[in-house]
């Protein structure tokens, strides 16, 4: 079993609905957030596994479909497969990250 991937407009689509089930995780760094957040995003630093791992299930749903985000996509990438090898459901990696939603969706917010 594998995550899916999802762009960055299909998550704006999915953040403009305000009636959507879904679960978005952020894993950028606290000051990478600090410079640029998106809402309805809960924060999970991967640099920061070890605290917040054994949580996981109280945390977040497995059953409900999870959203990845990171810089560019590649530590969401590897959440979004950890998360899959954890049992839940239904994962998609945002591809090319802020980054590219800052480019693509929404160029007035900051870049790094």
């Amino acid at each position: 079993m594998t995550f899916t991937e999802i762009t960055v407009t299909e998550l704006a689509a999915k953040l403009a609905d305000p009636d959507s089930q879904y679960q978005f995780v952020d894993v950028r760094e606290p000051q990478e957030l600090a410079i640029v957040a998106l809402p309805r995003f809960i924060n999970l630093p991967l640099s920061e596994h070890a605290d917040w791992s054994p949580e996981i299930y109280t945390r977040l749903d497995k059953e409900i479909e999870t959203l990845v985000l990171c810089h560019h996509g590649m530590r969401s990438a590897q959440m979004s497969q950890w998360l899959v090898e954890r049992g839940f459901a239904n994962v998609s990696n945002i591809i090319g990250g802020i980054d590219a939603y800052s480019q693509i969706v929404e160029p007035r917010l900051p870049r790094y």
